[in-house]
């Protein structure tokens, strides 16, 4: 599989990276319902048997228990993947989220990610959100990126990043130390970052990995109306996601049904229709996919090769209204 450069960094990326929120397992704010840890094992090895070679995890999702696992399927892994974490996200006893950008915070959880993940580098650090939740003011930006520059020296990260940043919010950490990396979510029904953020991350050799390609399995050929319905009461999407509610979800699975018909010419799914559609900007390096068992891997590897023609390009924007 090719690789590409992510940003400045000696950081040589396949076009998909494994995500792995869904396999932080059930019982906490933003989960995704109860998971096997045999099958979340299953489809590391699987993704990096096919030729992944990196994974995208965070202290919270589970609650610290996703970089746990990851750290299990690393152990004896001939080809390691980069692995790639986050903090600012926190939680104490009573499993309730919270955030925080405070130095002390930060030099916290990198030590707790290095023990869960049973390395002694993290390859890529990255701030999870410059505030919590989304859209608050973010007073602590410097405080946090001067933090995770000294991280850096110190030798605990390789390289450092961010995640949901807005363009003043990339400048205030850029007059500090350089930021390799940027992970925003993008999907044909999240576009909000071409205006703005990607020529951004263009002009500054940032290197961009985008997340929810498939808007959290939604666009994914797999999901249905009944499947939905039946998504456990912890799984955030049945609860958190409008795209999963109607009256948008009509309109998206309709959207599948169009992505079906391109994926037909080329012998893909819809799922790897979106995320190819993701991979499209030039500006994106990445994109993060998350798979709960083996097979769903399966369903969307073929992303990394796709090249969709003008013809699927016009044929998206008419499905979207474009």
């Amino acid at each position: 599989m090719r690789t590409h450069q992510l940003g400045t960094s000696d950081l040589h990326i396949t076009p998909l990276g494994f995500g792995a929120w869904a396999i932080g397992g059930g019982d906490w704010e933003f989960a995704w319902g109860p998971q096997d840890d045999r099958e979340s094992l299953a489809a590391i090895h699987r993704a990096v048997d096919l030729g992944i070679n990196w994974i995208d995890t965070a202290a919270v999702y589970g609650l610290g228990h996703s970089e746990e696992v990851v750290g299990t399927a690393l152990e004896g892994v001939s080809r390691r993947p980069y692995v790639f974490t986050k903090c600012s996200l926190v939680w104490g006893a009573d499993r309730k989220v919270s955030h925080s950008l405070k130095a002390a915070s930060i030099r916290r959880e990198i030590d707790a990610s290095l023990r869960r993940l049973r390395v002694d580098v993290i390859d890529l650090y990255q701030i999870h959100w410059p505030t919590f939740p989304p859209g608050a003011p973010a007073p602590d930006v410097e405080e946090a990126w001067t933090t995770m520059a000294d991280l850096q020296r110190q030798g605990k990260v390789r390289w450092i990043g961010v995640s949901n940043f807005a363009v003043d919010h990339l400048d205030r950490a850029r007059a500090i130390a350089p930021v390799v990396s940027l992970q925003p979510p993008y999907s044909m029904l999240r576009r909000g970052i071409e205006a703005e953020i990607l020529p951004y991350c263009q002009r500054h050799r940032i290197g961009v990995i985008v997340y929810s390609p498939m808007l959290s399995g939604l666009l994914s050929g797999t999901m249905t109306r009944e499947r939905i319905a039946a998504l456990p009461d912890d799984d955030w999407r049945k609860t958190m996601n409008a795209e999963f509610q109607e009256p948008r979800l009509s309109c998206n699975l309709a959207l599948v049904e169009r992505l079906r018909a391109i994926g037909r010419r080329h012998g893909r799914s819809p799922g790897e229709v979106a995320i190819a559609w993701t991979l499209r900007h030039a500006a994106v390096t990445g994109a993060i996919v998350g798979a709960r068992r083996p097979e769903q891997v399966e369903g969307w590897i073929g992303a990394a090769e796709l090249t969709l023609s003008e013809d699927d390009l016009r044929d998206v924007d008419a499905a979207l209204g474009v």
